[in-house]
């Protein structure tokens, strides 16, 4: 009896198609493995350009602030700049505004009756009401307690009640401009009690 004769197997024997073309073998994994180190490339380039585009954000915020804090600052020191130059104006329009006064204050009975004085009492109103209109406004001194951040005391003077520490009289007009002193008055200031001389303590 003859032995059948089978088949020997030949080794990874391309696969062919119906019409006897080679068909190539499928390597997927390899293809796989070999575009893992590309997408691991892409995330650390992504993670990149968000810590990059996070810097930048910080950085714009922060330049940001600075040109607002630089604006806020500017236009503060340009309002100081204006209200010092005012005031310094202003200060030199007060010693103008005294001698109008003082002016006023020794006319005769007989100079007020004349037309012409009646015209030049509209220059110390119209000097006044410019004052006013910059903010400009007088201290009210006689019969408040010294202070020395409004007040300049040039007298002190015992007093008849005994109380110290007292504007008893206005020696100069004092202006505040605002809430700010533009010339502190000059004062004359109470000292306690008057003390009673050695003629007056005989006589009692």
């Amino acid at each position: 009896m003859s032995e059948e004769l089978q088949p020997v197997p030949h080794p990874e024997q391309p696969e062919t198609s119906p019409d006897g073309q080679e068909v190539a073998a499928t390597e997927t994994p390899v293809a796989e493995s070999a575009a893992l180190p590309g997408i691991e490339a892409l995330q650390t380039r992504i993670a990149e350009l968000e810590r990059e585009k996070a810097e930048l954000r910080d950085n714009w915020l922060r330049a940001v602030a600075d040109y607002k804090n630089f604006k806020r600052r500017t236009e503060q020191e340009r309002a100081d700049l204006i209200r010092n130059a005012s005031a310094a104006l202003l200060l030199k329009l007060l010693p103008v505004m005294d001698d109008l006064e003082r002016a006023m204050a020794s006319v005769t009975p007989e100079i007020a009756e004349t037309p012409w004085y009646g015209g030049f009492k509209l220059i110390p109103q119209k000097l006044q009401t410019i004052l006013e209109s910059e903010g400009v406004t007088r201290m009210q001194t006689v019969g408040e307690a010294f202070d020395p951040n409004r007040h300049e005391a040039i007298i002190y003077e015992p007093s008849e009640d005994g109380e110290d520490g007292k504007v008893i009289a206005e020696l100069q007009r004092g202006y505040m401009l605002r809430d700010r002193v533009l010339r502190p008055a000059m004062v004359k200031v109470s000292q306690g009690r008057k003390q009673p001389s050695v003629s007056e303590t005989t006589n009692e």
